[in-house]
């Protein structure tokens, strides 16, 4: 664990589909407030279900994966694969909530950590950095919900028989 390289951050946010949101000037500023660059192996855990951590990442390089366990037979089920560019947490960051599913790598991974206490600075000293950064997230989420609503509307329609049969 070491602090990231600035440049190399700046970069990865470039390249980022949040750095779309952030602009060249918000990218600036956030990659100054990289905390740690985190080295993960093959199946090491970033964050346990229900961990709060004050913190979002971004991965930097090789692949995570966000899973569940099912209580019974304590299998994992894959919710989602992250890989470069990909922002993780960063719901848990603004609402201070546990996280609701838990994160592991896929191979060897690094990860780029942005903690609470290096970014809450910036909702004073750089508001417009802060609403572009918290409106890339809500985006983010309305698709992902938008995108429930249509699988649960064909999943409806499907058990309904009114489609797909």
């Amino acid at each position: 664990m070491n602090k990231p390289d600035v440049k190399k951050v700046k970069q990865l946010l470039s390249e980022a589909p949040l750095g779309k949101y952030l602009g060249e000037y918000g990218i600036d500023v956030l990659s100054t407030c990289a905390s740690i660059e985190l080295h993960l192996g093959d199946n090491e855990i970033l964050f346990h279900q229900d961990d709060t951590d004050n913190a979002f990442y971004i991965v930097k390089r090789g692949r995570l994966a966000r899973f569940v366990k099912n209580d019974q037979s304590k299998r994992e089920k894959i919710l989602h694969i992250f890989e470069r560019g990909d922002l993780m947490g960063e719901l848990s960051f603004i609402d201070g909530a546990p996280h609701s599913s838990s994160a592991k790598s896929l191979g060897e991974s690094i990860i780029i950590c942005f903690k609470e206490k290096d970014i809450k600075p910036l909702i004073t000293s750089e508001p417009e950095v802060m609403y572009s950064f918290t409106k890339a997230i809500i985006t983010r989420v309305h698709h992902t919900l938008s995108d429930i609503i249509r699988q649960q509307m064909a999943l409806t329609s499907y058990i309904s028989g009114n489609q797909y049969r």
